[in-house]
């Protein structure tokens, strides 16, 4: 047996989160507590769980500081409440059934335990201690979370620490805001009228990129901290180059031009790939995008479909999306992304058509209302916001 549990409870600075390992004595988990026991470092000392002096739990149970011990004040913490707490929650575990008890004397528990160096009141160090240390157990106990549970919330969670979710592209339609704007301060004042949403994404635009470089998304940033941003390079050559560029800049995606060589487009994939960044491929001027595709060894993630602003007097091609996403392989989800003369009054028919992004310019950084006119596309997206009726209260 090798299990691992993991939880947090609680409030700062009295805050308890909990790291744990609990397997047999004569596995890694056995050979981790003997390490652990008997080679000791400054300021993470280990130590045993007691119930009280004399009186440890069963299984044997090892308790690791995360923090650094500076003081004895500190030590006190340890060796006081967050050292009952753990030993009572191995106790109440096995008195519950989550350890069965027949086991107690063939395994082992390693406990990591976060003492907030601000922390001060005992009986929260304790009861937070515990019931996260008991929490923990019964999720390594029951395989907590099984693999259905992380991949649906992976994209729908984020850390409180950050302060702000990372944003993928996993419940489309979307509606993609193209800067192409070249003055700083313009951009900064419609990012700010835009309204909050997880279904906007934010392009730096290739006139925006010429003009003020690629450090610019993080101007971005600190208007919208959690931001969609893609950098529109229209890369040619030297693909890999490029998208590394984007992903050193802190962009979520990277656009490369579908007339660049199959060499270049297949680098940039993979580089996209390697730096956890979406690529695009841009259809601008390409006669047959599905040609270009089927060609390729690697798929992008997402494929624009772009009527030129000088082309805009000319037909959509978005008869092809249906084709381009049966080309999807290997797992992966292949979003198509339609630009070009997209208006509120030929949104619904686009999505018909099945587009996953609609990529707007003008329409909305040049409107009178930017607020509202995002908004009307927002409406036709018929999207609601990711954790609008969520209540999170376990994890």
């Amino acid at each position: 047996m090798f299990l691992v549990g993991e939880a947090l409870i609680g409030k700062e600075p009295e805050i308890a989160h909990i790291d744990l390992l609990i397997g047999e004595k004569e596995g890694p988990v056995g050979t981790a507590f003997a390490s652990g026991l008997t080679q000791l470092s400054a300021g993470h000392t280990p130590l045993l769980g007691v119930i009280r002096p004399n009186l440890p739990p069963k299984p044997s149970t090892l308790i690791v500081p995360k923090v650094t011990v500076k003081n004895m004040e500190q030590a006190a913490q340890i060796f006081g409440p967050a050292q009952m707490a753990v030993a009572k929650a191995v106790a109440d575990a096995v008195a519950e059934g989550v350890i069965p008890k027949e086991k107690v004397e063939e395994l082992v528990v390693i406990v990591s335990v976060f003492i907030h160096p601000a922390a001060k009141d005992y009986d929260a160090i304790y009861r937070y201690n515990y019931g996260a240390t008991k929490l923990a157990l019964q999720r390594a106990m029951e395989g907590f979370p099984d693999i259905e549970k992380v991949l649906y919330e992976k994209d729908r969670s984020t850390h409180p620490i950050m302060g702000f979710r990372v944003t993928r592209l996993w419940d489309p339609p979307y509606l993609q805001v193209a800067f192409d704007l070249v003055d700083l301060a313009e951009v900064k004042r419609v990012l700010a009228a835009l309204p909050e949403s997880d279904h906007i994404l934010i392009e730096v635009g290739t006139p925006l990129v010429k003009m003020l470089g690629i450090n610019v998304v993080k101007e971005i940033r600190a208007v919208r901290p959690g931001a969609f941003v893609i950098l529109d390079l229209k890369t040619l050559d030297t693909g890999n180059l490029e998208v590394r560029l984007a992903a050193d800049s802190a962009a979520d995606a990277v656009v490369i031009s579908g007339l660049a060589p199959k060499k270049t487009l297949e680098l940039s994939i993979n580089e996209a790939r390697k730096t956890g960044i979406y690529s695009v491929i841009d259809m601008l001027n390409v006669p047959d995008p599905v040609a270009v595709l089927k060609e390729l060894a690697v798929l992008p993630d997402v494929v624009e479909l772009h009527r030129a602003i000088d082309m805009e007097k000319s037909a959509y091609a978005w008869q092809n999306i249906p084709q381009i996403k049966e080309l999807a392989k290997d797992g992966r989800r292949l979003l198509v992304a339609v630009a070009g003369g997209i208006r509120v009054d030929n949104e619904s028919q686009a999505l018909k058509a099945g587009a996953d992004i609609l990529v707007v310019g003008r329409a909305i950084t040049r409107s009178r209302d930017i607020r509202d006119a995002a908004e009307q596309f927002l409406a036709g997206l018929k999207q609601t916001e990711i954790d609008q009726y969520r209540i999170m209260t376990d994890f």
